[in-house]
């Protein structure tokens, strides 16, 4: 087959939209978010550079949909932990574990999810209601709303400290892997006094 005929020949791809995201998501947590762009994403997926466009309209949409895959995994995450049965403490230390792990596993994508990089997140709704579903989902698992709420803000803030590199909780040393373990700990500390 000649060069010209080839050019010539129609695009296919498997399932186009799973690959760019993949390849999306590898970029996110491999290299960084500033180098996640429609390009990239064509280039690391192995299709043409305009081929991204057939399911993202821009570079917004794609990390809008990579923000509320990222809210699904960790709502999961939390049913997941909240599952388990135990008093009050154990619940909030379960729920805070997980959270952590979502964090340590997912650091760029916690960052993208919450942080500054979707200024126009008024405009999706999709995500508003991922948000809300993770506090829902911790106030269902602790059966008490306000108790979820506050559970929430203590790991979120844990979280975003121990990402932004202002607090050490071992990580410094021993990697995000000790998270989950040192949020438990704190939080059961917070709480149990908090509730007593």
């Amino acid at each position: 087959m000649d060069a010209k005929a080839e050019t010539k020949r129609p695009y296919h791809h498997g399932d186009l939209r799973n690959a760019l995201l993949d390849a999306a998501r590898a970029i996110l947590e491999e290299e960084s978010l500033s180098a996640l762009s429609l390009r990239a994403v064509a280039r690391r997926a192995g299709v043409s550079h305009a081929a991204p466009y057939r399911h993202f309209p821009n570079h917004e949409a794609l990390l809008v949909e990579l923000a509320a895959e990222g809210f699904a995994e960790l709502k999961s995450g939390i049913a997941a932990a909240a599952a388990t049965s135990g008093a009050e403490s154990d619940r909030i230390a379960n729920v805070g574990a997980a959270y952590m792990r979502f964090v340590a596993r997912r650091p760029a994508l916690a960052r993208l999810m919450f942080g500054p990089q979707l200024p126009n997140r008024e405009a999706f709704p999709v995500l508003a209601e991922a948000a809300d579903g993770i506090g829902d989902e911790i106030g269902k698992a602790l059966h008490d709303s306000s108790l979820g709420l506050a559970v929430w803000a203590a790991v979120h803030g844990l979280a975003m400290l121990v990402l932004e590199d202002v607090i050490d909780l071992g990580q410094r040393r021993s990697g995000l892997d000790v998270l989950p373990s040192r949020a438990e700990i704190l939080l059961r500390s917070l709480f149990m006094v908090t509730r007593e």
